[in-house]
């Protein structure tokens, strides 16, 4: 690896190829954004993300097959008067329904004919306390999202041209209101929620990273040398992406184009900063900047590329998820980062090259010789810069001599914060996560304040008779949680096919309602059993929103439950192959994990004590779990690769007090800026987004500022050479 280092680093590092290496990035730029669209312009809008074979999946289709009336998707308008809805406002509902059979708007399909029945029939479907009424328009099934929207826009129109604009006002006021709710409600403020979202967290992020580079470094060119390597890399990677969407070769959404910007940035500046720091420090022994950039590459090369590595192999290992939220993660997320690490050993160094110690104006590194030499030109005093790494070297004598008391502090609070991870609660809602004043969920939230609880989402049991006498009615309803059951419906081209619509007596989004699935399930797989139809399992479907909420419960428990083991074990390969040392793998991976759920732990600490958040998305844990493992091991590596370097100068202890101080600064840096980098995540309206971008945040911190300055070379000075077991273990020097 470092003879190929050495040569990639001869052809970089050159007066004449420095521009070329700028040059060949540039016009990858302009070719591929000529030639592919942009990966934005190619965000799919499909909000299925379970497999098609999913239960509720598969319940879902049949009944829109057999039992559907073709009327299309529905639109819920949500009516509401906090003082009860009165005559004249059933009147003006009808004269509004009046005007969509005359003039529909683009995508209608079909609306019932509530203007053509007597008032008192409307005033029949209101709640209970005659504050809330919900009426349907159906669209085509075919309709776009995009079309969706235009067609909800024209339908606001037209009834703010009918009833005013406050109709659509707070919901505080004693005036009449509406909230566009239902499945084309959500899916449209589903989408609307990322429109632009990558553009303002793109621009959030390079505002945030460069202040951040300037409160650190206190160089404007060095802030922005990171940010146009990375900028370039993201120029051509979003245009390679887009290409593989175009193909249908990768599916990505809005959410996942906004975290790989966030990971781009964050991981991406980290590595230049890996780079420039072991610049500036070679800077200051060598005169020439080619040789000291040399140096710095030679000596960061490895560490970088095995870091990018790590976190391309591990970001791969969403792709085993059935889920499609994960899976649309695994292929952007692992190529922006492939080629960010490449940009990191070619692009970066080439505009180092270009730039020298110009970059670092007004602080610019020089050795004594250079300086003695400025101060004869001048006949003046140039401050010398200070001693570098100071507070890190103290840190790394400390962590040395009292190994085990640190050990034990950091299991003491790292463990602590463990202990929250049992009292974590979890939501699989996509409503959850929208934020509280976003109409739809404004609209389900009316549905739920004035209509019995189970009749927002009912429960759909499909069963396949085989032509036997099945009933289920009364079973159903001797269940608990179920309120009433419809009458059974056959289906349209198979009558052997029921369906018996169930509406529970509880919130069916609640965990109890979820829970209760396999119990229904099993009510009906009984009476098929009665009935003497054969092939029971595979002749009953469960649908609907509670039954979509355990299939999501259970495929993604079996992502978890597959890509933690498959992770970790990639991850432990990697580390015995760079470090050639089973016992530091161990460790580190040990470490990494006890951090993860520190994080976790110390993030519901935050979400819901302080800020009240009574449950968290349930995808958080793996996302969290895939980003701070592979995160975590990058500044691992490159602390340990440290250590492993130096050990063969001088004693272990002192091999590690050195590596603590050279890498405590930038790795402290960098950390800062990836944990700020993922609480940008925090300003996106998304909820599952502010949970893990907080969690993540979290964890980086913590990782940055105990585990690796504290934790890990405090258990390898305890280790002692047994740290490098079975790789070669150097004589132990004469004063450890």
């Amino acid at each position: 690896m470092n003879s190929k280092i050495r040569s990639l680093v001869e052809f970089i590092v050159n007066k004449k190829t420095r521009w070329a290496t700028i040059f060949v990035w540039i016009l990858l730029i302009g070719i591929f954004s000529f030639i592919w669209p942009q990966v934005n312009e190619e965000e799919t809008t499909d909000n299925q993300l379970l497999p098609e074979d999913a239960m509720s999946v598969v319940a879902n289709e049949i009944d829109n097959e057999e039992f559907s009336d073709g009327a299309g998707v529905p639109l819920l308008l949500v009516w509401h008067r906090e003082d009860s809805l009165t005559e004249e406002d059933f009147k003006e509902i009808q004269a509004f329904y009046k005007t969509l059979e005359e003039s529909p708007v683009d995508e209608q399909n079909f609306i019932p004919p509530f203007h053509e029945a007597p008032v008192e029939a409307l005033k029949g479907s209101t709640s209970e306390d005659e504050k809330a009424l919900i009426t349907p328009v159906f669209f085509k099934e075919a309709a776009s999202t995009d079309q969706l929207q235009t067609a909800l826009d024209a339908l606001e129109e037209k009834m703010k041209s009918q009833f005013g604009d406050e109709l659509f006002g707070e919901l505080d006021g004693s005036e009449l209101h509406v909230r566009f709710s239902g499945p084309v409600g959500i899916q449209t403020d589903a989408v609307s929620l990322f429109s632009n979202a990558d553009i303002t967290l793109l621009i959030s992020t390079v505002i945030l990273v460069f202040a951040l580079l300037i409160v650190l470094y206190r160089s404007p060119i060095l802030a922005i040398v990171p940010l146009v390597a990375v900028g370039i890399a993201y120029g051509v990677i979003s245009p390679l992406l887009g290409f593989f969407a175009q193909k249908e070769w990768i599916e990505v959404d809005g959410q996942a184009i906004s975290i790989m910007t966030v990971l781009l940035f964050g991981a991406g500046t980290d590595y230049c900063l890996f780079l420039i720091s072991r610049y500036r420090d070679e800077l200051r022994k060598e005169a020439d900047k080619y040789v000291a950039l040399r140096r710095a590459l030679t000596g960061t090369g490895g560490a970088i590329m095995m870091s990018s590595m790590t976190t391309v192999v591990g970001l791969l290992s969403l792709a085993l998820a059935y889920y499609a939220s994960y899976d649309r993660f695994a292929v952007p997320f692992s190529l922006a980062i492939f080629i960010m690490g490449i940009a990191a050993l070619t692009l970066l160094p080439a505009i180092l090259a270009l730039l020298g110690r110009f970059a670092f104006i007004p602080f610019i590194p020089r050795p004594e010789e250079m300086i003695q030499e400025l101060e004869q030109k001048k006949g003046k005093k140039i401050r010398r810069p200070k001693p570098s790494h100071r507070f890190g070297k103290k840190l790394g004598n400390l962590v040395t001599s009292k190994p085990w008391t640190i050990i034990l502090l950091s299991l003491l609070i790292l463990g602590s914060l463990a202990a929250f991870v049992p009292k974590m609660q979890f939501t699989y809602g996509l409503l959850n996560s929208f934020p509280e004043d976003m109409p739809s969920r404004e609209g389900f939230t009316l549905i739920a304040d004035h209509y019995p609880p189970g009749e927002i989402a009912p429960v759909n049991i499909i069963v396949d008779t085989e032509g036997e006498d099945v009933s289920l009615q009364e079973k159903l309803e001797a269940h608990p949680l179920v309120e009433k059951v419809e009458d059974a419906v056959e289906g349209t081209n198979k009558d052997s096919l029921k369906k018996w619509q169930v509406t529970l007596s509880i919130d069916p989004y609640a965990t109890e309602a979820v829970n209760s699935i396999p119990e229904l399930q099993e009510i009906a797989f009984n009476a098929l059993e009665e009935a003497n139809v054969t092939n029971v399992e595979e002749n009953v479907w469960i649908g609907g929103e509670t039954a979509t909420l355990y299939d999501t419960e259970e495929i993604t428990s079996r992502d978890q439950a597959v890509i933690i083991p498959v992770l970790l074990l990639v991850i432990a390969i990697l580390l015995v192959v760079y470090l050639k040392s089973i016992v530091a793998m161990v460790y580190l991976l040990v470490t990494v994990l006890l951090s993860y759920l520190s994080a976790l732990g110390l993030g519901w600490i935050v979400l819901h004590y302080l800020f009240g958040v009574s449950e968290i998305q349930g995808l958080i844990p793996l996302y969290a779990f895939v980003f701070l493992v592979v995160l975590g091991e990058d500044y691992n590596i490159f602390l340990v690769s440290s250590i492993w370097r130096k050990r063969k100068e001088m004693p272990l202890k002192k091999a590690i007090a050195e590596s603590v101080g050279e890498t405590g600064s930038v790795i402290s840096s960098a950390g800062l800026i990836l944990a700020r980098t993922f609480s940008v995540l925090a300003i996106l309206p998304l909820q599952v987004l502010v949970h893990f971008g907080t969690i993540t945040a979290i964890g980086i911190l913590l990782d940055t500022f105990i585990v690796r300055p504290l934790l890990v070379p405090a258990i390898t000075t305890v280790l002692g050479r047994f740290a490098f077991w079975p790789g070669k273990m150097w004589k132990m020097h004469e004063d450890e």
